[in-house]
C-alpha cells in the first residue's frame, strides 16, 4: 500500500513538472504495476465498542455517537454545528468529495435518534456555558481538533485494552487496539440496510459501499 501512495506522488509530481515547463519527458510512473490493495475489513462489534465507550470522557463519547448516527467522516464528524440544523435537517457538507447530504432529523413525526442525541447534547452545552456552535468541543467549550481528538481516543482505548487484558481477555484487548476512531463509519454503514448506508455515506454507487465499508456478512438462517 506504501509503494502504491509513493507511486502516485511521483506520478502528480511528474506530471506538475509537466504542466510548468520543467519537463517535456513522458511521466514514468505511466504503465508501472500498482500492488493489488485489499480494503480493510476490521469491524468493531458491541464489545469491542462498549469497552472503548465505557474509558471515554464525555467529549469522546459524543463525538463517537455523532460519528456513527451520521456515519460520516472523523474530519466532516467534528465540523458539524449548531447553525448547520435547519428545517428539521442537519447539513453536512462532505470535505473529501464536497458531496452535501441533508440528514433528516424526524420522520413522519417521529424523532430519530440523531435528533435526540443533538438536544441532549445542546442542552447540555447549555447547562455548561458552551457557546462554540460546533457541537464536539472540550469541556472548556475549544472546538475539537483532530488532534484533541486522537489524544483522546488513544487514550479511552489504550484503558479499555489494558482492562479487557486484566480480566484475561488478550484477544479482546488485541481487537480493541486495532480498533480506529474512522472504523465508526464503517460500523454505522454495517448496521443498516445497504441502500441507506449508500445513501447516508455520500457514495455514488452501492457497490462502493458494500465493496470497501459493508464488514459483516450477509444474514442468513442456519439449516434448522
Amino acid at each position: 500500500m506504501r509503494a502504491n501512495r509513493e507511486i502516485a506522488l511521483l506520478s502528480h509530481a511528474f506530471t506538475i513538472a509537466r504542466e510548468w515547463g520543467l519537463t517535456d519527458k513522458a511521466n514514468p510512473c505511466f504503465g508501472v504495476r500498482r500492488n493489488k490493495e485489499k480494503p480493510r475489513d476490521y469491524y468493531a462489534g458491541a464489545t469491542v465498542w462498549n469497552a472503548v465507550y465505557a474509558e471515554a470522557i464525555q467529549e469522546l463519547k459524543d463525538a463517537m455517537d455523532l460519528a456513527y448516527l451520521t456515519g460520516q467522516r472523523p474530519a466532516d464528524v467534528l465540523k458539524i454545528a449548531a447553525t448547520d440544523l435547519n428545517n428539521g435537517f442537519l447539513l453536512i457538507g462532505q470535505g473529501k468529495t464536497e458531496k452535501r447530504l441533508r440528514l433528516r432529523l424526524e420522520d413522519d413525526g417521529i424523532q430519530s435518534g440523531l435528533s435526540s442525541f443533538i438536544d441532549d447534547l445542546q442542552e447540555r452545552r447549555a447547562v455548561n456555558g458552551i457557546r462554540t456552535s460546533t457541537l464536539i468541543t472540550n469541556a472548556s467549550g475549544l472546538r475539537m481538533s483532530q488532534q484533541m481528538l486522537r489524544n483522546r481516543w488513544d487514550d479511552a482505548r489504550e484503558k479499555a485494552a489494558i482492562k479487557a487484558s486484566a480480566d484475561g481477555d488478550p484477544a479482546l484487548a488485541t481487537s480493541i487496539r486495532q480498533f480506529q476512531f474512522k472504523d465508526i463509519r464503517p460500523k454505522a454503514a454495517s448496521e443498516i440496510e445497504l441502500t441507506h448506508a449508500s445513501r447516508l455515506l455520500g457514495h455514488s454507487t452501492e457497490e462502493m459501499t458494500k465493496k470497501v465499508y459493508r464488514r459483516v456478512g450477509e444474514i442468513v438462517k442456519p439449516t434448522k
